[in-house]
């Protein structure tokens, strides 16, 4: 699970740098939705990582 986060986050580095860099206006809410569902996925990862 913890890959599928790291995946996620890189896919929304990417996108935060088109939006917000001007080059796709759409790509702001694409950022901000994957670097939601990066922090989500990584707070869950550590959590049952733990418990392991």
């Amino acid at each position: 699970m913890l890959h599928y986060s790291v995946i996620f986050f890189i896919i929304a580095l990417i996108a935060a740098a088109l939006g917000f860099g001007g080059i796709a206006g759409s790509a702001v809410g694409i950022a901000k939705i994957l670097f939601f569902a990066f922090l989500i996925l990584a707070v869950l990862s550590f959590l049952f990582g733990r418990r392991r």
